[in-house]
């Protein structure tokens, strides 16, 4: 799902994002009021690009980062002025904004997103931008389908924090509660078992959970995938399934026979990861690029950190996948879309195809003390994401060795899309058996999944 999370991508060739301020008039061209009928950005045009930024409450350090990258993409653009904008994808508040049009216009969304958007045409296509660059053939066009219109073209393009579910650990608790932080747990049980230790021994959050603003109905069908189970088959809802019975009784189990899950049953994305990183929380699922946020927003101790893979279990099991896609306002003009493709090339993309490129985004993050090196799964192909980490290797400063049971099996599991309609309704309807299950000892949990599962089916009726 990711907020700055979370979010779908069809991972079959892989593996074989809060609003800081109203931002009213988006974006400008200074130069003019009209467009310049042209796909290229004429170089005397100036234009100014509104775009997303850090997450709120980013490290002075990472601010420092994202503003020499600024200067240097308006140093080889200098007709270009960008402003950037604190910026955190929540379902609660997207619609809203994007509505009122507060978004800046370059912003963040999770696949999920992509097709809503172009068939309410709230972004814009993108299609003649995006073939200007040399590298918009070698796309994984398994991931760049989810930003397609129905006319084949890219609306929304594969931008970053593409990712596998993974289950996050605190060695230092682990450790704290006498169990081997370099053997993380490999079956559900073993999670259980090694809460239950630390609950008891540390007196922190042996296991957490997401719970709210759909974040909780993300982590229940993260659960499910483990266990083999599916949310939708086709345009029918299937959240009742045994998987998903299991894992709501997975969490009732941690929270009332073993009392592992800590006092706070009301954690989002950024709840969450916060608590993790102070040392409150044994262990979480999420994506596995998350790391960098720990370390950019929530100063986590990279000794404490460890990352294995989820555990999985029967026939069908696989991990949840997601990520993040750059779009453009629909408000936005051709000079603002030509400008806005050549931040999109330079912010996110050209580090994966241009080694020169790749080493000086290196460069900065490790100037300003940014982590470089966060597992990803690659937007183009798994040979040129390898191309790209040959020419960072020097640079990477972040412990991959304590990711290793992640990073040496994520390729060979089976990686699963979110749910396809929808999703953000599926989602929100299973928060509601989450929270539920968390705070309410007598939950029954079919009742529980049957009312998700009506709800779920009205959304995906009406989504058509």
């Amino acid at each position: 799902m990711k907020f700055s999370r979370r979010t779908t991508m069809a991972f079959a060739v892989v593996g074989a994002l809060a609003l800081g301020s109203t931002l009213g008039a988006c974006s400008s061209d200074d130069s003019s009021s009209g467009d310049s009928g042209s796909t290229t950005l004429d170089p005397n045009t100036k234009v100014t690009l509104n775009v997303v930024g850090l997450l709120p409450g980013a490290k002075p350090e990472a601010q420092q980062a994202l503003a020499q990258e600024v200067a240097d993409f308006q140093k080889e653009n200098p007709n270009i002025t960008v402003k950037t904008h604190d910026y955190e994808w929540k379902a609660t508040t997207f619609a809203a904004d994007l509505a009122g049009g507060t978004l800046p216009t370059v912003f963040e969304i999770p696949f999920t997103d992509a097709k809503t958007l172009i068939a309410n045409q709230q972004i814009s296509d993108m299609q003649a931008y995006l073939t200007q660059l040399s590298y918009a053939s070698n796309f994984n066009t398994n991931l760049l389908q989810y930003g397609q219109g129905p006319d084949s073209h890219v609306y929304a393009i594969p931008a970053k924090s593409i990712y596998a579910v993974g289950l996050h650990y605190n060695r230092a608790l682990f450790t704290q509660a006498g169990l081997d932080p370099n053997k993380p747990p490999t079956t559900w049980e073993e999670v259980r078992t090694a809460a239950k230790a630390i609950a008891e021994k540390t007196g922190q959050a042996g296991f957490a959970q997401m719970a709210k603003d759909g974040t909780g109905g993300w982590q229940l069908t993260v659960d499910t995938y483990a266990r083999g189970g599916r949310m939708e088959d086709g345009k029918k809802a299937t959240l009742t399934n045994d998987a998903t019975k299991a894992s709501l009784q997975f969490l009732k189990d941690l929270r009332w026979t073993d009392n592992s899950m800590g006092a706070n049953f009301g954690y989002d994305w950024s709840g969450i990861n916060q608590a993790f990183a102070a040392g409150k929380i044994g262990m979480y699922t999420s994506g596995q690029d998350v790391y960098t946020s720990l370390v950019q927003t929530n100063n986590i101790d990279p000794k404490t950190y460890g990352l294995t893979m989820i555990p999985l279990s029967g026939g069908e099991s696989g991990v949840l996948g997601g990520g993040t896609m750059a779009a453009v306002s629909s408000k936005a003009n051709n000079n603002e879309k030509a400008a806005a493709i050549k931040w999109i090339d330079f912010h996110y993309l050209r580090k994966y195809t241009n080694q020169d490129a790749a080493k000086k985004n290196a460069e900065t993050m490790v100037a300003s003390k940014q982590p470089v090196g966060t597992p990803e799964l690659p937007i183009f192909s798994q040979t040129q994401y390898q191309q790209y980490q040959d020419w960072i290797k020097s640079y990477v400063n972040v412990p991959l060795d304590q990711m290793t049971t992640f990073t040496g099996k994520v390729f060979g599991a089976k990686l699963v899309n979110e749910p396809a309609i929808a999703t953000q309704d599926v989602y929100k309807a299973l928060d509601t058996a989450v929270q539920a299950v968390l705070t309410d000892k007598d939950a029954n949990i079919d009742q529980l999944l049957n009312d998700a599962n009506a709800k779920a089916q009205r959304a995906i009726d009406a989504a058509g």
